[in-house]
């Protein structure tokens, strides 16, 4: 059995939006995309960690204020 295909960086950030959001569970976006519950877990997690560290590290550079 092979690996499914890859889904684009931009379809996740929507789903992961919408699982955030509270517009579905996790379970709902799991049958809805047809990938396992496991795998948004995942996103959802790596998303957040990644604002984490965006917010942490800060602005490099001249304010726009």
């Amino acid at each position: 059995m092979g690996r499914p295909p890859s889904i684009p960086a931009e379809k996740k950030t929507r789903i992961v939006l919408s699982v955030l959001a509270g517009e579905m569970s996790i379970a709902e976006a799991a049958r809805k995309e047809k990938v396992s519950e496991h795998s948004i877990g995942r996103w959802k997690a790596e998303f957040l960690e990644a604002g984490k560290t965006a917010l942490a590290a800060g602005r490099s550079g001249p304010s726009s204020r």
